[in-house]
């Protein structure tokens, strides 16, 4: 009946082993802020603000929208409740809060500030 336990555990290792071995990528300093502060997305005649909870949602537009997060690999990937319409970006590395930029997405570049 040891045998039983030490293989569960010994299994469990090595399904964890990879993942241990995983890098974080460059830009996590990034999301880290992001996800600290939220951001807000600056238009031509609107500023959208977007919080970003631990648990993988969000909410935008002071809470007119909501929705999940993720990270993967170094894209942060959005899907809004509204549209189920998954897009992600790529944030630029080194970012902290007061920062602004552009990130590329799938209708063209788009500012961003972490404030």
């Amino acid at each position: 009946m040891r045998f039983l336990p030490m293989a569960a555990v010994s299994g469990l290792m090595l399904a964890s082993g990879p993942a241990l071995a995983q890098t974080q990528a460059a830009n996590a300093d990034t999301y880290a802020a992001v996800i600290a502060h939220g951001v807000v997305i600056v238009l031509p005649d609107l500023e959208i603000d977007v919080k970003f909870a631990a648990d993988g949602k969000f909410t935008a537009m002071g809470g007119a929208s909501s929705g999940v997060w993720k990270i993967v690999g170094d894209k942060l990937c959005s899907t809004p409740n509204e549209t189920l319409i998954e897009t992600c970006g790529v944030y630029p590395a080194g970012k902290k809060s007061g920062d602004t930029f552009v990130i590329s997405g799938p209708n063209g570049d788009v500012t961003v500030r972490i404030p």
